[in-house]
């Protein structure tokens, strides 16, 4: 069965992993909407990781 707490990547890691994957499939694709497709979901994948290193940044605070 599938152990939640098994993995050994950080979840920057798999989703820069992800993305690439997206951009790798996307480049073999040739131009059209499924193309267009996996790169937006690429960029979305990009805008997840800033989050994700802006949410985790030691000098975010708490409101007061």
């Amino acid at each position: 069965m599938f152990d939640r707490h098994s993995f050994k990547d950080t979840f920057k890691d798999r989703l820069a992993s992800f993305a690439k994957d997206i951009r790798d499939k996307a480049s073999l694709l040739p131009p059209g909407m499924e193309q267009d497709h996996l790169l937006q979901k690429a960029r979305q994948t990009d805008i997840a990781l800033q989050m994700d290193e802006w949410l985790s940044s030691p000098g975010l605070q708490p409101p007061k």
